[in-house]
């Protein structure tokens, strides 16, 4: 199957953490929204990030170290479509600039709140459905 997902992110505490080639950036205790698309695989794309131990490869890897993914959503698509969600996102949300859009002319993949609702409530409008839920 094809599609966009997005993994909102439970961080428990405030960490200064280096991803990749953007350095090191400071992350806030709340919930983040990070948009991704997998036009060769949504089901392995999505249990790659579910998985621990895994090689670092996309920003969203290092920002995993240090928290947990509570809710996957998805939707089913053949053409890519993250980036019209991480416009929505942008519009609402404060974003981590370039995070996880080094392939696109987006400002960024991610997303921050300070309440899971809010930033959960825009994704569901955003026409995704909730894939896992309540992962920790």
């Amino acid at each position: 199957m094809k599609g966009t997902y997005v993994l909102l992110i439970r961080l428990p505490a405030r960490h200064d953490i280096r991803i990749g080639g953007l350095g090191e950036l400071e992350f806030k205790e709340g919930y983040y929204a990070y948009v991704g698309s997998a036009l060769n695989g949504l089901d392995s794309r999505i249990n790659r990030h579910l998985k621990k131990g895994k090689k670092m490869h996309w920003h969203i890897d290092y920002l995993l170290q240090h928290g947990a993914i509570c809710d996957v959503y998805h939707k089913p698509a053949e053409k890519k479509e993250e980036c019209e969600i991480a416009r929505t996102l942008n519009e609402i949300f404060k974003s981590i600039k370039y995070f996880g859009s080094s392939d696109c002319k987006c400002d960024s993949h991610l997303f921050y709140s300070e309440r899971k609702n809010r930033l959960k409530d825009t994704i569901i409008v955003s026409g995704l459905k909730r894939r896992h839920q309540n992962l920790v």
